[in-house]
């Protein structure tokens, strides 16, 4: 028998104590200085207390878990990093009493994490990547996967090309009631060749497809692919395959949520058709959601998830051991 060696290289908690009392919406992206990782916290999710905090990772580890947002009146929801050039680090995040009348603010870092600027508000109606990263295209724009949950759940797409000074919109996707999407993640299928896929209240993920590098999008519709309405997170790796982040489980009827164990790794080679790989989690009655992924200079892939409401988990992955050789 031929033992292959398993894909996971590091598993450990980004802190192992923090002054707060849950955690939730972990976003993690590298810089020049190693990696940062950033997410909510405070007393629960929704309170008023709740701020953004961050921590990076050295040579020595995780540093402790700092916080750099916070609002007087309101809490702070779902961080999300993106190294836009090697010496800007933007954190978008947003604030307001509750998903459906939140808006979008901004952060910027000149050195990896350790300083921050004042955040600022987005421009009326822009709300930046909504949970996961944005798409940095050829031309230099950032494309950010973006949605709503005022009447009716809709994605739609902004697009920054000058490090969010600026923006355009699309319109939503869909209607809001056939398919009810947010929380889009990106994959590239080739020159200017995109798919979005994400979260839905139908159990199952949706994908959409745009041919014109994000500007315009169709074909809004489920994949076979189970969810219990949680955050996904996906993204195409540099060999050409896509890896998907995610709960594959079901709601159970009359629920608005579903378990969110176990916690899974699935490939693809189109973004439609998912076979999963690895598991991460997998405990009864405990919650490993929200995953963040992004794959590093050295062809790592790093995930960062919620754990059980109170730890940030970090996992890195040989992703030539997924599935088989590349």
């Amino acid at each position: 028998m031929v033992l292959h060696p398993h894909p996971v290289v590091l598993r450990e908690f980004v802190f192992d104590r923090a002054p707060f009392a849950q955690c939730h919406a972990a976003t993690v992206e590298e810089t020049a200085n190693g990696l940062v990782a950033a997410w909510f916290a405070g007393t629960r999710e929704g309170h008023p207390d709740v701020g953004i905090w961050v921590s990076r990772r050295g040579a020595d580890g995780w540093s402790y878990p700092t916080q750099v947002a916070k609002d007087e009146r309101y809490p702070c929801w779902n961080p999300v990093l993106c190294l836009a050039r090697p010496d800007r680090l933007l954190l978008f995040y947003k604030v307001g009493p509750s998903p459906v009348d939140w808006w979008g603010m901004l952060a910027t870092s000149p050195d990896g994490g350790r300083t921050w600027s004042p955040s600022r508000r987005l421009p009326e109606g822009i709300l930046g990547p909504i949970k996961n990263r944005p798409l940095r295209l050829p031309n230099g724009d950032l494309l950010c996967p973006s949605s709503t949950e005022h009447g009716g759940w809709r994605v739609h797409f902004e697009r920054s090309p000058d490090l969010g000074r600026t923006w355009a919109k699309t319109p939503d996707l869909g209607d809001g009631k056939t398919v009810q999407p947010i929380q889009p993640s990106l994959l590239t299928l080739g020159p200017d060749r995109l798919r979005a896929i994400g979260r839905t209240q139908q159990d199952r993920l949706f994908v959409a497809d745009s041919t014109d590098a994000g500007r315009t999008w169709v074909d809004l519709r489920l994949t076979d692919v189970p969810n219990p309405n949680s955050g996904t997170d996906a993204l195409t790796l540099k060999d050409g395959r896509h890896l998907l982040v995610f709960n594959p489980t079901r709601r159970s009827p009359g629920h608005w949520g579903g378990p969110r164990t176990p916690l899974c790794v699935a490939l693809s080679s189109d973004g439609i058709a998912w076979k999963e790989v690895l598991t991460l989690e997998d405990e009864a009655n405990a919650e490993f959601s929200y995953p963040s992924v992004i794959q590093a200079r050295d062809g790592k892939v790093h995930i960062v998830y919620t754990w059980k409401r109170e730890r940030v988990r970090h996992v890195v992955l040989d992703p030539t051991r997924l599935g088989g050789k590349t």
